[in-house]
């Protein structure tokens, strides 16, 4: 642990070890956003459906998925710095092999490998702030690496976008290689162990189903997930439908498309931040009810945009929704976790498991429901999953009240 007290101890080491832990969350984002925009060019290569190209982004999500159920428990038991190495590395040599696929199939298979590895970074990252931190501490934590959790979802569509008029559709799983192995190296070199020998879970099988039965049986904690994963399903609605509605339904180019998607991000960004500012006034809960609110009405929005075919309103309840993720994110995060600091690698585990899950079969509706046209499909998946989000809240942690569940603690 000397290490990671010296890191601690030096203003740029902590600084350092956000940007680490922020990077390592940023494999979501970056694998589902950043071939958006070429959406239309893999269905036209491989010669199939809309539909079935969403289906490589549903892959990804029940890798994501099982990434973190399978791997946040092995870090409870391996310590979360080998864990991470394994999985920065796989998710290379996953994303290099997508780049090869020569069919739809070959690649929705790959998507959930590289989900998988993906899963790792995430679930390893929050148990680490979970190691360190509790409370309001861990949310204001969560606030700050949503910062450069927000970056992704800017960059990555325009960097697809570009390196789509330098080479092909493939060129963009090269480049996400290439961030794995990366990554990979910055893991090895600078990430400490956070996770002491003595606090290691030393059961097998049998300890961690009792765990998850455990985290499953309590009622908040369930609340949390579930309404995070639902919130969760919103943003992945609009992930999965927004490159057909506004390039195909409205006729935005693939440059256009990148920068509309980049000023929603712009949003969640500044929320991400603002949330951490207003920590130090309210409680997460509150702020989270409120943000989810919030979330209803950019649905509403987004809906009434889509019966109307009026592309500027749209876009402002698309920035609503993707802005609200700012708040929803760090505080549900935080306030799931607070409750089991003694297994917080298969608290995070269960905890973004579900919710890729609730993500993974919600998002397939945008195309189940018909022909992407001016946005109805992808408004109305948001606006039902945005209302189910808020009422798990409201209902199932009700007993919290305002406060964070085990107190308001700083470390």
């Amino acid at each position: 642990m000397d290490s990671l007290a010296r890191m601690r101890s030096s203003r740029h080491g902590g600084a350092l070890l956000v940007v680490l832990l922020g990077l390592m969350t940023a494999f979501g984002p970056l694998s589902l956003d950043m071939y958006l925009p070429a959406f239309p060019e893999i269905g036209a290569d491989l010669g199939v459906p809309p539909a079935q190209v969403q289906l490589s982004l549903t892959t990804c999500l029940l890798g994501l998925a099982a990434g973190q159920l399978i791997f946040g428990p092995v870090s409870d038991r391996l310590g979360r710095r080998p864990v991470a190495i394994f999985g920065m590395t796989a998710y290379a040599v996953a994303s290099t092999a997508i780049a090869l696929a020569p069919s739809a199939p070959t690649l929705i298979g790959l998507r959930f490998v590289q989900g998988l590895a993906g899963g790792i970074g995430i679930v390893v990252a929050r148990a680490i702030v979970r190691d360190l931190h509790s409370g309001v501490a861990a949310a204001k934590y969560f606030s700050r690496l949503t910062l450069i959790l927000g970056l992704a979802p800017i960059a990555a569509p325009a960097l697809g976008s570009v390196v789509l008029r330098l080479t092909s559709w493939h060129g963009i799983f090269v480049t996400l290689g290439l961030f794995g192995a990366l990554l990979a190296g910055l893991v090895v070199t600078l990430l400490p162990e956070t996770l002491a020998d003595d606090r290691r879970s030393t059961g097998g099988l049998g300890d961690l189903l009792a765990t998850a039965r455990t985290l499953f049986a309590d009622r908040i904690f369930l609340g949390y997930a579930v309404a995070q994963g639902m919130s969760l399903a919103a943003l992945f609605a609009y992930i999965s439908g927004s490159s057909f509605v506004l390039q195909d339904g409205y006729g935005l180019t693939p440059t256009t498309f990148a920068v509309l998607f980049g000023v929603n991000a712009c949003g969640l960004l500044a929320l991400s931040q603002v949330n951490g500012w207003l920590l130090n006034r309210f409680a997460p809960r509150p702020l989270l009810v409120a943000t989810m609110i919030a979330q209803v009405g950019a649905g509403v929005i987004a809906v009434v945009a889509a019966v109307a075919g009026l592309l500027p309103l749209l876009a402002v309840g698309f920035f609503a929704l993707v802005s609200t993720i700012g708040m929803v994110s760090p505080n549900a995060t935080a306030l799931a976790l607070d409750r089991h600091p003694e297994r917080a690698g298969t608290a995070a585990a269960l905890l973004g498991g579900l919710q890729m899950t609730i993500a993974a079969l919600i998002t397939p509706l945008v195309g189940a429901l018909g022909d992407p046209g001016r946005g109805l499909p992808t408004s109305a998946v948001i606006l039902s999953a945005s209302a189910i989000s808020l009422a798990a809240v409201v209902t199932l942690t009700s007993a919290e009240g305002g406060g964070s569940g085990h107190g308001i603690a700083h470390r």
